[in-house]
């Protein structure tokens, strides 16, 4: 599942940023604003017609990133008992 398969406010872990060759400065960015192996990612928000995700990682941190950037993350779900 990919972090732009999530719904708001769906909690998940995130398991790696698949990159090609043309998208590894991409990945580091990414891994630059939070999103790497075993953070956990939850979307807010989605924008209309595949526009950002508005997501938070981590506990405090808050990014809008892009749907093509969102479709490289890989998450698993967290399953929160209540």
């Amino acid at each position: 599942m990919t972090l732009a398969q999530l719904e708001p406010q769906q909690l998940a872990t995130v398991e790696k940023v698949v990159a090609n060759s043309t998208q590894k400065d991409l990945a580091r960015r990414l891994e630059a604003m939070g999103i790497a192996p075993n953070k956990t990612v939850k979307v807010l928000r989605k924008a209309w017609f595949g526009g950002p995700l508005h997501i938070r990682v981590g506990s405090t941190t808050e990014v809008a990133i892009r749907k093509q950037e969102a479709e490289m993350v890989l998450v698993k779900m967290v399953v929160v008992n209540s």
